[in-house]
């Protein structure tokens, strides 16, 4: 039973079709103001151990988030989506959260630190 965005309940899929989707978590090591953003957002980088990486992302967390409350943070994300041009950002990753009652984005993370790179499972 899958739900989009708004909450409306989206068509099953196959266990291998989920499987697809490369969710690994990483640490935020740099977080800063994205200005140029359209909507407010902050330019992350994120470590995802010696077999993927750094990357870089953006995401619309200013709701609950400041840079420097996000720097050693824990956080789940995509990294197998082709890389977007979003302004002047290379986004490689989309970073997860889900929306709280007020539409602010709160991330998604591992209740106990885990190696970076630690795939979803």
């Amino acid at each position: 039973m899958g739900h989009n965005i708004k909450g409306t309940r989206m068509a099953d899929i196959e266990f291998d079709d989920f499987m697809k989707v490369d969710i690994r978590v990483g640490t935020i090591v740099a977080a800063e103001e994205f200005p140029e953003a359209r909507k407010p957002a902050y330019k992350l980088r994120i470590d995802f151990g010696a077999e993927i990486g750094e990357k870089k992302t953006s995401a619309q967390i200013t709701a609950h988030y400041t840079p420097e409350t996000l720097v050693g943070r824990q956080v789940m994300a995509v990294v197998n989506f082709p890389p977007r041009q979003i302004g002047p950002v290379r986004s490689e990753v989309l970073t997860l959260g889900v929306s709280d009652a007020e539409g602010g984005i709160v991330l998604l993370a591992p209740d106990h630190t885990v190696p970076n790179g630690a795939r979803m499972h």
